[in-house]
C-alpha cells in the first residue's frame, strides 16, 4: 500500500496559491524520489476543482510538440484538455509540469501561460539547472523556487503516526528540561530515523514490513538510480566516485572532502563543474569553509574546501555498508541499540547536517590550526541575528568541548549561543547548552536574547 505522507512544504504551496493568485508559476525542486509528483499532485486535487499532470519523463510526441508553438494559446489548451480529458476551469485549474527539466521548451513556456492567467502553474524537477537542460532556454522569471528535501524528523514522526513528541521536545528545550526516563526512548526514535531516513518510498516499506533489511533494498534501489543519473551527467563516472566515497571521507575525520585522492588528476574548473552538477542533483549537501566566521559567511565561504554530506542520513547509512548485502537485521539491529562498535561520530555528522539543513540554513564550518600537528575544528557555524552559533557534534555522551571554547574565545564578540549535539540528556556546562541530538532543529529558533 502507498501512503500519501504529510509535508510541510504543502504550506508553502497553499501560501503560494492564496497570495501570488496566477502572478507566478511554481517549480518544486529536489532529488529524485523525494516525494515531489505525489505532494504536488495531493495539493492539486485537494486545492483545485480539476487538474493536468503532465509527466514529461512518459509524455507522448504530440503533448512534447505542443511546447515547439505557443502563438495560438486557445489551440494548446484544447490540445491538452483533449489529450487528457480533463476539463481545465479559469482559475480554478492547474496545470503540473513534472520533471520539467526533461522538456525545457516546457519550461521556457511557463513565462506565456503565467501571461495569459487563466491557470496555475506547478512544476517539479531534478538536476534542474545541469546545463544541459537549460542550454537553449530563457529561464522564467515569473518562476519561484523552493526545495522538497527528504522528510524532515516530524514528518517521520507524523509518518509513525507521533504527532506529540517533537513538539512537546521543544517545551522541554525552552524550559531546559531533561528529559531523564524518558530520553532513552527518544534517541531510539532518533537512531530509527537515521537507519530508515527520510524517503517516502523506504519510510512506507518500513511501515509495510517493520524489517530494516527490506528498507535497505529500498534504499539500494534509489542510490542505484542516483548512480545512473550520475552515469548520465558524467560517463567518467567521476560524480559516481565523489558520492559513493562521501561516508570514507567523513569516517577519516579530516577537516575537508579531498576530491582529488577519489578521481585522480583533474583540472580544477572541470571538478567545480561536477562539484556543481553534484549540488544540483540535490542529492548532497555541501558544509563550506567559513575563513571568516560572522554574518555573512556565504561571502566569505572556500569553495575549494569543503565537507560532503549525503542529503538523507538513511542512504548515507546504505552507503557506509553498501559493500554488504544485507541478508540478515544484525547490523541495523545493532546500529539501533547503539551497540554496533564502529565510531558512528560520522553519522550523527551527518544526521546534523540533514536536519539543519531541513530547518533552513546553509551549512558553514570552521577549523583553524591548534598546534603544529593538530586542529580544532567546529562543526558547524549557524547565522542567527547579528551572532553566529557554533555548534560541535560527538557521537558519544563525553561533554568536552575544547574546540567551542576556543572557538569561543578566538571570535568572542560574534558569538551567540553555543551547543554541544551529543547522545546524553540536556544539560548545561557554563555558557555550552549540552543537547540530544534530536534536539537539533531547535538550535535555529532560539532568541539569542536569552
Amino acid at each position: 500500500m502507498k501512503r500519501i505522507f504529510k509535508r510541510k512544504l504543502y504550506d508553502r504551496l497553499q501560501k503560494w496559491k492564496d497570495t501570488r493568485n496566477g502572478k507566478t508559476a511554481i517549480l518544486v525542486e529536489g532529488a529524485r524520489r523525494v516525494g515531489k509528483s505525489t505532494l504536488v499532485e495531493q495539493f492539486a486535487k485537494n486545492e483545485y476543482v480539476s487538474y493536468i499532470l503532465i509527466d514529461f519523463n512518459k509524455a507522448s510526441k504530440r503533448v512534447m510538440s505542443l511546447f515547439d508553438d505557443l502563438m495560438d494559446i486557445d489551440f494548446f489548451f484544447l490540445q491538452l484538455q483533449a489529450i487528457y480529458n480533463v476539463n481545465l476551469i479559469v482559475r480554478n485549474s492547474v496545470i503540473i509540469f513534472d520533471e520539467v527539466q526533461a522538456c525545457p521548451k516546457a519550461r521556457q513556456a511557463i513565462k506565456y501561460l503565467v501571461a495569459d492567467g487563466r491557470y496555475d502553474y506547478i512544476e517539479t524537477g531534478s538536476l534542474i539547472s545541469i546545463t544541459k537542460n537549460t542550454k537553449d532556454i530563457t529561464i522564467p522569471s515569473e518562476e519561484e523556487r523552493t526545495t522538497l528535501h527528504p522528510m524532515d524528523y516530524e514528518e517521520f514522526r507524523w509518518a509513525m503516526g507521533d504527532t506529540v513528541s517533537v513538539p512537546l521536545l521543544k517545551q522541554f528545550f525552552d524550559k531546559r528540561m531533561m528529559l531523564s526516563q524518558a530520553h532513552r526512548t527518544k534517541m531510539r526514535e532518533l537512531r530509527l530515523y537515521m537507519l530508515v531516513g527520510g524517503m517516502p518510498q523506504a519510510v512506507n516499506e518500513y511501515l509495510e514490513t517493520n524489517n530494516l533489511s527490506m528498507v535497505d533494498l529500498v534504499k539500494r534501489d534509489i542510490i542505484r538510480l542516483y548512480l545512473d543519473d550520475f552515469q548520465k551527467i558524467d560517463p567518467s563516472r567521476r560524480i559516481e566516485q565523489l558520492y559513493m566515497n562521501i561516508p570514507a571521507q567523513l569516517n577519516q575525520n579530516s577537516n575537508r572532502y579531498k576530491p582529488y585522492s577519489v578521481v585522480g588528476s583533474v583540472e580544477t574548473d572541470k571538478l567545480q563543474g561536477l562539484l556543481r552538477e553534484m549540488e544540483d542533483s540535490k542529492t548532497v549537501l555541501f558544509a563550506y569553509h567559513a575563513n571568516d566566521p560572522n554574518i555573512g559567511m556565504a561571502l566569505h565561504r572556500d569553495t575549494s574546501k569543503f565537507k560532503l554530506f549525503c542529503a538523507d542520513t538513511g542512504l548515507f547509512v546504505t552507503l557506509a555498508f553498501w559493500d554488504k548485502s544485507f541478508t540478515e537485521n544484525v547490523i541495523y539491529e545493532k546500529l539501533l541499540s547503539d551497540k554496533l562498535s564502529a565510531n558512528l561520530g560520522y553519522v550523527y555528522e551527518n544526521l546534523v547536517a540533514q536536519m539543519l539543513t531541513a530547518s533552513g540554513n546553509k551549512l558553514f564550518y570552521y577549523s583553524w590550526a591548534k598546534d603544529a600537528t593538530h586542529n580544532y575544528e567546529i562543526d558547524f557555524l549557524l547565522s542567527s541575528g547579528t551572532k553566529i552559533c557554533p555548534i560541535e557534534v560527538k557521537s558519544s555522551g563525553y561533554k568536552s568541548h575544547a574546540s567551542l571554547d576556543a572557538f569561543c574565545e578566538k571570535f568572542s564578540k560574534n558569538v551567540g549561543k553555543r551547543y554541544l549535539l551529543y547522545t546524553k540528556d540536556l544539560a548545561k556546562d557554563g555558557n555550552t547548552l549540552l543537547l540530544p541530538l534530536y534536539m537539533t532543529p531547535f538550535t535555529t529558533n532560539n532568541p539569542l536574547s536569552e
